[in-house]
């Protein structure tokens, strides 16, 4: 029997940046990761059932630049501070009644859509742009997996919209598909962007 080769894991930025990890390290990053995305959910377009944000962006830009686990950490430290009631999701809210609104799926989405940045990142596809826009597309879609079902369940069955699969997507998916690419394109500029500033600081070290 011969074993299927898994790619192995490289540095990502903040372990290019920071490379004597520990613990307390960690942290800090796990919570500079939420503070990033906290700022980016402040940026909204609002629409009648889920705004669109900037958290898309700030998920891709943490997954990638923390790796999975941290990016993965980071996320869901976000999910409990607003779930706490720290203003930290769109609009400046939080609080557990956050649970029942249609847009509560795509925080719960962020998580795995962060660690899917991160492992794409872990094997260096965040340093070229073109791989990146792949792996950040990938990632971008993650959070519709859970977002759109989710939407469907507190549209019906909270707030009596009776929305079919048209009216689900309509509301849940269709709208977010320009900024997300967008989003995702953003992000491939800036993290191969960061790698080539950090591999000139270390040819002039």
């Amino acid at each position: 029997m011969s074993a299927i080769a898994v790619p192995a894991r490289r540095p990502v930025l903040a372990d290019a940046l920071a490379p004597h990890r520990s613990r307390v390290q960690d942290a800090a990053l796990v919570l500079a990761g939420t503070a990033v995305v906290a700022l980016l959910a402040q940026i909204t377009i609002p629409l009648p059932l889920v705004p669109i944000t900037g958290q898309t962006l700030g998920v891709i830009l943490v997954g990638a630049s923390l790796g999975s686990r941290r990016g993965a950490a980071a996320l869901a430290t976000y999910l409990l501070v607003g779930l706490a009631g720290a203003p930290v999701l769109a609009g400046f809210t939080g609080g557990p009644a956050a649970v029942l609104t249609p847009s509560f799926g795509f925080v719960l989405g962020f998580i795995p859509a962060a660690f899917v940045a991160g492992w794409f990142a872990e094997r260096a596809w965040d340093r070229r742009p073109v791989l990146a826009m792949v792996g950040f597309v990938a990632a971008s879609a993650v959070p519709f997996l859970v977002g759109v079902p989710y939407l469907a369940m507190i549209a019906n069955a909270v707030l009596g919209a009776d929305l079919g699969l048209t009216g689900v997507l309509a509301a849940g998916l269709w709208p977010f598909i320009p900024g997300g690419l967008v989003k995702a394109a953003i992000a491939a500029v800036l993290i191969p962007a960061a790698w080539r500033g950090v591999r000139r600081l270390d040819e002039r070290g």
